[in-house]
Parts: C-alpha cells; structure tokens; sequence
C-alpha cells in the first residue's frame, strides 16, 4: 500500500497533512506510516497461511522503539546483528524466542546477553564462532540452537556494498564446505544445531537469484539430513527490494512467498525470513525545508535543511529517492541539484534532478525513507539528530524527540 498521496494540493501520510506535521515538530523530519508497515508485515505472514514460520524483522533497517512495538504486537520476530539491537528489541516488548542473531562479528559478551535472553537461533558465519558459542553455552549449562550461513555463491544485480551472496564477501561460509563444517560441529555438545541460514543480499527487484540460492539451500538440506544431521529451519534471508523510482516496480510480497511456499511444501521445515526494507522503506518520508535557491552559472541547487548525515544513502550508494512537495503551489518544474548544509561536496540528496520549482521556506518529502534513513544518520558537522514522527490513521505522535545541544555533548569531559 502507499500511504503517501496528495488531497487536493497537500501532501498526506495517512490521514495527516504533513505540511502540519513539519510545522509542529519542525525538519528534518522522519514520518512513519504505522498502516503501511503493518500492510508489508502481514502481506508476509498471512502469505504462508499454515506452513510453518516466523517472520524476524531486519532491525538493521529501522530500530525505532515504536516501529519495532508495532512489530512486536502483530507477532513478528526480530533479526539483530549486534547486542544493542536484542536491547531494542528487549525494550519494545520483542519476544527472545523469536530472535535470530546474525553478523560476521559477534563479540562474546553479545553472545552471552543473548544467551541470557533465550534467543532462538544464532546464525553463525565461522567455525571459530560456533566454537566460541559451545564455550559460552557450556559455561551457562545451556545448549545454543545455531544454524550455519552459507553463502551459495550467487550473482545478484545490486550495488556492490549490499551484495553479500558472492565467495568474494566476507559473510558466510562457502556452501561447498558447508557438509565439513556440519560434520565437524556435531563434536560440540553444547550446540543444536538445527538450522541452514543464507541471505545473498539487499534491493532485489528480481526475486529469480533468491529462488536459485533457495535451491542451493535446499539441496542442501537434503545432503546434510542424509548424512543426519537433525535440519529443523530454514533461514532464506529477506532481501526482498523496493521500488525507489517511478519507473521501478516493487516484488510482490505475496508472489514472493508462494514460490518459496511451492519449493517448501512437504519438506517439514520451519522457515524463517528476515525482511526489513520491505516492511519500512516505503513507510517513511524525511521532511526537509528548503533553504536557499542558489545558481553558480554553471547549474542550479535547492539548499534545504536536511544533509548527508541525515540521509547518507544518495552519498554512500548514489541512491536515488524522489523529492515531492508538500505543496502543490504551482505546475513549474526545474532541474536542479538538491544539496544540503554539511561542508562535503558528496552532501547531496539527489543529483540533475527534474523536480517542483520551490522557493525557500517550501517542505519536500524524501521518499521510500523508512528503511536506512534515521538508523545510519550521525551528527557530523555537530548537526542534531532528526525527530522521528509515528503515523496512525488521524493521529500522529513524536516517537523521538529531536536532539538537543546537550545531547551532542553528552558523556564528553574537558
């Protein structure tokens, strides 16, 4: 569902005007469709009908208090890949018995915090790891459900940074060895391990390389029952992407699930998917006021109050997102860089972009902001941590306030 849609010339997130929104809180701003995050959860949960599973948010994409509650409520569980995100998740409300951790480098005090917690699974990507969890559970006089990430070494049409399915990344183990290293682990009598993991990367439009790393997988699986080991899960990762421009069309959730669910049936597995862009990336906005309308003689620029360590994805990844005004004044277009206030010319939000003629004092959306927007901010330049804003049909609410000065400075001593 979209949630963003125009009412006459005001821009609305359900039933807000966000024009309000940013005159009452201020930008830069994140706004967050309560709705439309709960529409993607569901899309995946209900799509599986009886077939054994759990849904774990990525909370990687957005770990907001609010949205993971949201979460927590309509019964999904979570993916954390460090022990700040189980405290997150902890705090809202997430059940532990719903959380897989996963991440190349888990510390062994995360991993005792998580053992402390009573998580499900621990999705290892090393034999030295698993070892370090059997030392950790023995000590605890616990036993660690693990499942191996391999990596099935599959071609994925993404930006390099968020590839991670290939031999040359540094996630997983390769597939090939995977029956070694099941083999091996079976020696450490504080382990259950029960599970294959993968995941071959984030914003995939063509969900055909997942479904060929699902094959791998479950050929697998096959191979490891066989040789018996007690394969109990199934972890295929949730790098399902979303549409950032017009012309892209976004997966369907629901086509989606039921070609797993056609490779799936009858193999007695509980699977288990991790999306987290999917659910949040089109359910938020950032709201940014414009400036200051500058030209060089060589090209124009919108300067607004938002900047790279606000959004850093158009300067990390040159991803695009697009710019819509919150009001619609007038039908003239111009073309423009949009840049922001930090001193680094890679601060920009969009690049010869064809967008509204706005004047200074007009708000602009940054669209399909609700995954890696607020989670990857700094306060570079000493600039201040954005509000965050919470949706929910008629009403909306602050679910973060907006850094203060003395937030910037907190724990420092002279």
């Amino acid at each position: 569902m979209n949630a963003f849609s125009y009412s006459g010339q005001a821009l609305f997130c359900e039933g807000v005007a966000l024009a309000e929104i940013a005159a009452r809180v201020g930008t830069p701003s994140y706004v967050y469709s309560s709705a439309t995050i709960l529409a993607n959860f569901r899309a995946y949960d209900e799509s599986f009908g009886d077939m054994p599973h759990t849904i774990c948010y990525a909370v990687k994409a957005n770990g907001n208090l609010a949205v993971l509650r949201l979460l927590a409520e309509a019964g999904a569980g979570f993916d954390i890949v460090s022990g700040g995100e189980l405290f997150r998740v902890l705090q809202a409300g997430g059940a532990p018995s719903k959380v897989v951790f996963s991440g190349v480098g888990k510390t062994a005090a995360e991993i005792d915090d998580a053992l402390a917690a009573g998580i499900f699974n621990f999705n290892c990507e090393s034999e030295p790891e698993l070892a370090l969890i059997d030392a950790l559970a023995h000590r605890r006089g616990t036993r660690a459900r693990v499942a191996l990430r391999v990596n099935p070494d599959v071609e994925t049409d993404t930006h390099d940074y968020i590839s991670t399915g290939k031999l040359a990344h540094k996630f997983g183990v390769d597939i090939a060895a995977a029956e070694g290293i099941y083999e091996r682990a079976r020696k450490h009598e504080n382990l259950l391990i029960e599970g294959v993991s993968c995941h071959i990367g984030s914003l995939l439009l063509d969900p055909e390389p997942l479904m060929e790393a699902v094959d791998r997988v479950l050929a697998l699986i096959d191979r490891l029952r066989a040789l018996g080991s007690d394969i109990r899960h199934a972890d295929l990762g949730g790098g399902l992407g979303v549409a950032y421009k017009p012309e892209e069309t976004t997966p369907s959730i629901a086509e989606f699930v039921k070609c797993l669910r056609q490779r799936l049936t009858g193999r007695d597995l509980h699977v288990v998917l991790e999306p987290g862009r999917s659910i949040v990336a089109g359910a938020g906005v950032l709201l940014t006021k414009t400036l200051y309308r500058k030209n060089t003689g060589h090209k124009d620029f919108v300067i607004v109050d938002a900047a790279m360590n606000d959004l850093i994805r158009p300067a990390l990844y040159n991803a695009y997102h697009e710019i819509l005004p919150v009001r619609q004044n007038n039908s003239r277009r111009i073309r423009a860089d949009v840049v922001g206030p930090v001193c680094e010319t890679g601060d920009f939000l969009a690049h010869d972009r064809e967008m509204a003629d706005v004047m200074p004092g007009d708000v602009l959306a940054i669209s399909t902001a609700g995954a890696y927007g607020f989670v990857q901010s700094s306060t570079y330049n000493a600039r201040r941590r954005p509000a965050e804003v919470m949706v929910d049909g008629d009403l909306w609410r602050v679910v973060r306030e907006r850094e203060s000065y003395e937030d910037l400075i907190r724990g420092e001593t002279i």
